[in-house]
């Protein structure tokens, strides 16, 4: 795919076409790779991005529980006072 670079402001910039944002799910920001001879654009990626909602709703759904107990039977806290 060919783009065209153009002037913004005292800098250059290219204009990604909306087929390719929207494939690439590109936001607000992207990654600029440098290779030896190539430049490579990823999205960039929001690794936690919806746990808070999705926290949300297992708390709703009552799936928030402890796999296991935190303390276990013949476990002692002494020594941590």
């Amino acid at each position: 795919m060919e783009v065209s670079v153009i002037s913004i402001g005292n800098s250059k910039g290219i204009r990604l076409p909306k087929a390719v944002i929207d494939k690439y799910n590109i936001k607000d920001t992207i990654e600029l790779v440098l290779e030896e001879d190539s430049i490579v654009l990823k999205p960039k990626a929001s690794p936690r991005k919806g746990w808070e909602e999705s926290f949300k709703e297992m708390h709703e759904n009552g799936d928030d529980q402890l796999l296991i107990d935190d303390i276990f039977e013949d476990e002692t806290l002494e020594g941590w006072n």
